[in-house]
């Protein structure tokens, strides 16, 4: 059988297991196959409505990452075709990203000077660093190293680099040069040259920043004014479109480079070049950390997005897939003359909104793309850098979240102190910092939080089968019995603490003589605190204390059947705390019971025994 058949054939269970197998690697295979008309048109209205909205906005990340122009447009063709064969995403735009543009900003200006061949060609290599660096850890499933980043620290870390990104473009905004890739720096610069500003360069970027900003807030007042709202919600999103026509027209009309307004000046005429990224070893060397920490900021975006808009259609991703997808539109775009590429917010959301079904829809964007290219681009020679400077600082604002901090504050000091250092330092050193610090904070308040596990020593709710906290609730307690319950998985971090949490409920109950460990909470028990519970099976042996166990999960006890811990164990492993609290009591009344009747026995021997002879008895101080 034709591999096309077994593609597109009538729904065998050969065909149906082959299928399934290559869309692993290939998730066209789980939608191309079906393609018709109807998701054909749908995806070509969507594509035509996100093109529009890429050529401002890959032209003014270009130019924040310290790029020409025209690369942007370049790293929104072949990036996306790629996407669209190994990515699982049915929404996802892939392309420049505010923040990927930043970093990539801040990674050459050290190296290179902007706009030279050298720095686009280090552009070039830090995509394939970071195409390879994704691409590998799709391959060996590190989806999860997502995870090392708390949504708090991702909310800081996105909430510093929309103020940092923002700042940046100020500078272009009033006509002046910019500097720095910290707050501090952008600050310092913006106030030692404000006798520098070129006053129709502030005119102009302050027009287009007012009426992005106004209509952006437009949609009620179009729905007031008899308009439905899909089509007021798609007036406001064509809003930079319309700002970059009109102050591109007025460019023209007015001549204004001639008065000094900066504007993106000719563009090549031509589909992007095939290129080689520079495969030196210092610049690798230099780049590799840079490429590492914008493949997990761009993946971190793109996967939360991607999941997100997959949930309300009732989709799914594969985060390791995503991965690979990403990898490879970042080596598209670094042979293609491109820079590091990433999921797009605003572009994502917009494809999702205006109806796109399948990944074709980004793959007709980038053809839209490279017909504007090719056709278009001498329409786009006046448009103002101040332009593309206010369509950014409109589109960064949108990643504050100052909701976010107040209810973090709120709800978790903790959290809001890890998003606290991020942002502070994404503003003092820079957004490399930052991730840097968010997942150091992140990995440390887990380890902290773990290594100190919430207990509590429980009892039965009278007339129940449930156990409760002792403080929380009225609930039964044996003062020979502790049911102590652990919430938190036993490994290295925490296991000399579980032994001080025992050793001090031992010290407090002097009648103790039945400990259980509730282990509905413990889904892992690594080799450290299992020593620490051979420890304290030992040690409450010696304080004759029985140790017992209750809830423990399937996995955990296969764990511990590995070992002779259970051979060793003074008590029982019970399937559930009440049973544990059961049978333990009933062995108390035996006990107790036992212990009553050889009293009693005793007494009654001594009833029976009869009083001496008092003849025989020797009276108080005298003599036989």
């Amino acid at each position: 059988m034709s591999l096309w058949r077994r593609l597109t054939g009538t729904d065998t269970r050969e065909q149906i297991h082959f299928r399934a197998r290559l869309a692993r690697y290939f998730p066209i295979i789980s939608w191309a196959p079906y393609y018709n008309r109807h998701l054909l048109s749908e995806d070509l209205v969507a594509s035509i409505i996100v093109t529009l909205m890429v050529i401002p906005q890959a032209l003014a990340y270009a130019i924040l990452a310290g790029l020409p122009a025209i690369t942007g447009l370049y790293a929104s063709m072949l990036p996306l075709i790629l996407y669209s064969i190994f990515g699982t995403s049915r929404t996802l735009a892939v392309g420049p990203m505010a923040i990927v543009s930043l970093m990539t900003a801040a990674a050459l200006s050290p190296l290179f000077a902007s706009g030279t061949p050298a720095y686009s060609q280090a552009a070039m290599t830090l995509a394939m660093l970071s195409g390879l660096i994704l691409a590998v850890m799709g391959l060996l499933r590190l989806g999860f190293f997502a995870n090392f980043l708390s949504h708090p620290v991702v909310s800081g870390l996105l909430t510093a680099s929309g103020v940092l990104i923002a700042a940046s473009q100020f500078a272009s905004l009033i006509g002046i040069g910019g500097s720095g890739f910290t707050l501090i720096d952008q600050l310092a610069h913006l106030l030692t040259h404000l006798d520098g500003v070129h006053w129709p360069t502030l005119i102009l970027g302050v027009a287009a920043l007012v009426f992005l900003l106004l209509i952006r807030r437009a949609g009620p007042m179009l729905q007031k004014m008899g308009l439905s709202a899909g089509k007021a919600t798609f007036i406001v999103r064509l809003g930079p479109v319309m700002a970059v026509a009109i102050t591109t027209l007025a460019s023209w009309a007015l001549q204004l480079p001639a008065q000094g307004v900066n504007v993106v000046g000719d563009i090549p005429a031509h589909l992007p070049p095939l290129s080689l990224p520079s495969f030196e070893p210092g610049l690798l060397r230099d780049l590799l950390l840079p490429a590492f920490l914008i493949s997990v900021v761009g993946f971190i975006e793109s996967v939360s997005l991607a999941q997100m808009l997959a949930a309300r259609r009732r989709e799914r991703i594969s985060p390791d897939q995503e991965l690979v997808g990403l990898g490879t539109a970042n080596l598209a775009a670094a042979f293609t003359s491109g820079m590091p590429v990433t999921g797009s917010l605003s572009r994502t959301v917009i494809n999702f909104d205006a109806g796109a079904r399948t990944p074709a829809a980004g793959a007709f964007a980038a053809l839209g793309v490279g017909l504007v290219i090719l056709f278009l681009t001498s329409l786009i020679a006046y448009l103002p850098i101040a332009t593309l400077a206010a369509s950014i600082i409109v589109s960064a604002m949108t990643l504050v979240d100052l909701p976010g901090l107040r209810r973090t504050w709120h709800y978790s000091r903790s959290d809001f102190a890890a998003m606290l250092i991020t942002i502070v330092l994404t503003f003092v050193e820079g957004v490399e910092a930052g991730v840097m610090a968010g997942v150091g904070v992140s990995l440390a308040l887990y380890l902290y939080r773990t290594s100190r596990p919430h207990t509590a020593e429980v009892g039965r709710l009278p007339g129940t089968e449930h156990f409760r906290n002792i403080r929380r609730h009225e609930a039964e307690v044996d003062d020979e019995i502790a049911l102590l319950r652990v919430d938190e998985s036993l490994y290295f971090a925490n296991a000399r603490y579980l032994e001080d949490t025992v050793y001090g409920l031992l010290a407090d109950r002097e009648n103790l003589r039945h400990l259980v460990l509730i282990c509905s909470a413990v889904n892992l028990i690594d080799a450290s605190a299992l020593e620490s519970l051979e420890a304290i099976n030992a040690r409450l042996k010696d304080s004759q204390v029985t140790l017992h166990l209750a809830e423990v999960k399937g996995p955990v006890m296969d764990m511990l059947g590995n070992s002779d811990f259970l051979d060793h164990l003074t008590g029982e492993a019970y399937l559930s705390t009440f049973a544990a609290w059961t049978d333990i009591r009933h062995r108390l009344d035996d006990e107790r019971a036992a212990l009553l009747a050889a009293k009693e026995a005793s007494s009654e021997v001594q009833a029976e025994e009869p009083d001496p002879d008092p003849a025989e008895t020797p009276s108080a101080g005298g003599k036989s």
